[in-house]
């Protein structure tokens, strides 16, 4: 599963020269993330129907080229790898003319509050039908 989140670089994003503010990637790997999940079934209001949640733990990103202001670009998402209680999500950012801009990873736990929304999360199994759904191409 590919997932495709359009966004227009927009100048809060960028620096006083217009240049790419390099944290913007990875608020872009968040909502891209979110928006792969909802895709796949779990949206907001799944999420807090069962309780779940899918922290991140680990993100990194590899710079290629910059954007600037205006620009319009895609994050592919795709998830990378699935393992018995966590995830990976790959993203590849694309300006509209095809180049490459970034490539990022992150790497979330599938996780349940103990007892409802507000409670520690605990690290649960992936289940079975979300591993057909996010398995890696």
């Amino acid at each position: 599963m590919v997932h495709e989140l359009p966004f227009e670089v927009r100048w809060g994003d960028c620096d006083p020269a217009g240049i790419i503010w390099y944290p913007a990637y990875y608020r872009w790997m968040d909502a891209a993330t979110w928006a792969l999940l909802a895709a796949a079934g779990f949206g907001a209001d799944r999420i807090r129907a069962e309780a779940i949640s899918f922290p991140l733990v680990h993100a990194e990103c590899d710079f290629l080229a910059s954007p600037r202001f205006g620009d319009a670009c895609v994050v592919r998402s795709t998830i990378a790898r699935c393992g018995s209680k966590s995830f990976s999500v790959a993203h590849e950012f694309v300006r509209r003319d095809g180049l490459t801009l970034a490539r990022g990873r992150e790497d979330r736990v599938w996780c349940r509050y103990e007892s409802g929304p507000g409670s520690p999360l605990r690290g649960v199994p992936v289940p079975d039908e979300v591993r057909v759904l996010l398995s890696p191409p």
